[in-house]
């Protein structure tokens, strides 16, 4: 049975197949879909679990490994530098049942603060990584990367990027097979699995062996193919990129490599006796080029032509081997011709009144990863960094050590409520470890809002929608040390004012968390307004432009002229604003801060 899948529906899929047990996973595009997809489609045969971070999704799965099970954990490129710490020693460890780790990158960074290589982390864990090129090698990798795993008693990473990830292609179905490795843990396996330094020694001579062994594997795997056509150019390639150079260049031989690490050496060998010119073509880092080089290998061309940065196309692989010089393409029309869309906040985000109070208090905000992130744009322009997650929390606490006292006033964080307990946990028991005076702004939406409303453990419910343990933010804050825990409602200006004022002007570390504002896109409830909507009043608008300094996708200018360009007390005006009563959900934050009474309450 075939059926047409996005790619990662399809490493879900593999992973069933394979007879998984447990599979972890922090939500981050582009590779959240497959612990949904695990969750929804394949709920009564694998445990998941939205994990608080990457580093405690490997170390849940490892767990699951020691014990006999085949388990998986799922994450984007950066989350890998989360979960390095516990990927490093699994490498030495090893394994039981198979560890698959599943690292989505993203190339031209559509949703991500860094363009990252994840295929340098297997040269450096000494682990192997397989990298599919469509849905169905998706499939099949993922129960390949699982016998590897056991197999060679390693974790595997299995690479995927944006394209793959999300693309759609024919997956031939097959039923599950049930792993034949019993369950149970045994005390006489403490020197394979505790990493002291006298058991440490003995692992890292069996690391180095285990790679001469997936080197030899590697030559043999049958997923490294090699088409030879055309003798004159030869090309080495894997992934996205290869059906993208095969599409233009249909001609030229191949050397496909589903196995990227370690190396098919005398393969590669091989395919440079059976072609005249090579031509390595890999997205972002020349790590094909320079691992082949290092061999002494001579290669026709490389990074000298292809674009070192952003994902390729069909266009960027043709222009780049045909010797033109890739540059970006330009626009096909003029962008002032285009309707203005900039990345925005939801109409009636919780976020939106808190930023704009932090640029009315001309406050230095250091920003963390999430949809506030957004804040950063104009108008509202609200966050000054954005590093990684958790990053804010103790860049705000470094800062307001290096100002001393005259840092109290101008400088706070803000950090979402998922984001929090990932990461911010730590950098707040410093703030106040290390006697900061920083404020840092927790700003609960009651989601994981960004990468798509997923659960998280402040939010009361697993990713099977039962009912658990909901973390208490205000608590929390106190047993970390925080003496100054302050609550406020994010629409109401004149309180979060008042409050984020004298609790930054604090020489102690406090805390301001938001409540009663979950995400407008929220599955269980929604905040319920006073007013259904909001609406205009012609005649008292004076045109003054201060409502639309909160970036409202609801609120709208429409210039003016003639009789309508005078108020009805004789005031010139450029322009009234309008508001669409459809995107209006009534927060009532317009309405606070018009200063002449023309924005008034809708009726339904």
């Amino acid at each position: 049975m075939e059926k047409v899948m996005q790619g990662n529906y399809a490493i879900a899929r593999g992973a069933w197949e394979a007879g998984a047990k447990v599979a972890c996973a922090y939500p981050g595009t582009p590779s959240s879909e497959i612990l949904f997809a695990i969750a929804n489609q394949y709920k009564d045969d694998i445990y998941a679990e939205w994990s608080p971070n990457e580093k405690v999704a490997l170390e849940v799965a490892s767990g699951a490994s020691f014990a006999g099970a085949r388990a998986i954990a799922c994450m984007k490129h950066v989350g890998l530098n989360v979960a390095s710490d516990p990927f490093m020693t699994l490498s030495y460890t090893g394994v039981k049942g198979g560890l698959v780790i599943v690292v989505a990158d993203d190339p031209y960074s559509h949703s991500s603060q860094n363009e990252q290589d994840s295929r340098h982390w297997a040269r450096f864990g000494k682990v192997p990584i397989l990298e599919p090129s469509d849905s169905q090698e998706c499939k099949d990798f993922t129960k390949i990367a699982f016998e590897i795993s056991e197999q060679f008693d390693t974790p595997v990473l299995l690479r995927s990027e944006t394209r793959v990830s999300h693309s759609f292609s024919p997956v031939k179905l097959e039923e599950r097979k049930e792993s034949t490795i019993p369950l149970g843990l045994n005390v006489k396996d403490a020197p394979k699995y505790t990493m002291i330094p006298i058991y440490v020694r003995v692992r890292r001579q069996f690391v180095e062996e285990r790679m001469k062994k997936l080197e030899a594997f590697s030559d043999e795997f049958q997923h490294n193919m090699m088409e030879i056509n055309d003798s004159k150019i030869g090309v080495i390639t894997s992934g996205i990129c290869y059906p993208y150079t095969k599409e233009i260049f249909p001609d030229h031989s191949y050397l496909k490599l589903g196995m990227v690490w370690p190396l098919p050496k005398k393969l590669i060998t091989q395919f440079f006796k059976k072609v005249e010119k090579v031509i390595i073509v890999e997205q972002l880092d020349p790590f094909l080029e320079t691992e082949i080089r290092a061999i002494g290998f001579k290669v026709y061309h490389g990074k000298d032509v292809t674009p070192p940065i952003y994902e390729f196309s069909p266009d960027v692989i043709e222009k780049s081997l045909k010797g033109k010089r890739y540059r970006p393409p330009k626009e096909r029309v003029n962008v002032e011709d285009l309707p203005k869309r900039p990345p925005n906040l939801c109409s009636g985000c919780s976020h939106r009144p808190l930023f704009y109070v932090l640029k009315k208090l001309g406050l230095f905000v250091f920003g963390d990863i999430g949809c506030y992130t957004l804040a950063t744009a104009p108008p509202l322009n609200a966050i000054h960094t954005t590093t990684c997650m958790g990053a804010g929390v103790g860049e705000a606490f470094g800062a307001s050590k290096a100002l001393g006292k005259e840092g109290l006033g101008k400088i706070c964080a803000v950090i979402g409520d998922s984001t929090f307990l990932h990461a911010g946990i730590t950098p707040l028991m410093d703030v106040v470890y290390n006697k900061g005076n920083s404020t840092t702004l927790i700003l609960d939406n009651e989601t994981t809002g960004m990468t798509g409303l997923q659960e998280h453990p402040g939010t009361g419910f697993t990713i099977r929608g039962e009912p658990t343990h909901r973390v208490d933010f205000e608590e929390l804050a106190k047993a970390l040390g925080v003496k100054h825990v302050r609550k406020v409602d994010p629409y109401n200006i004149k309180e979060a004012m008042e409050i984020i004022k004298e609790e930054v002007e604090r020489d102690e570390p406090s805390v301001i968390i938001t409540v009663n504002g979950p995400c407008m896109l929220h599955r269980r409830e929604k905040r319920k307004f006073e007013h259904p909507f909001y609406t205009v009043d012609p005649d008292q608008c004076r045109g003054c432009g201060l409502c639309l300094e909160i970036g409202c996708p609801a609120i709208s200018w429409k210039e003016v002229c003639g009789e309508e360009a005078l108020t009805k007390d004789g005031q010139k005006r450029k322009g009234v604003v309008q508001i669409n009563s459809l995107q209006c959900p009534g927060c009532s934050v317009c309405y606070q801060i018009c200063k002449f009474e023309a924005i008034i309450p809708g009726k339904a």
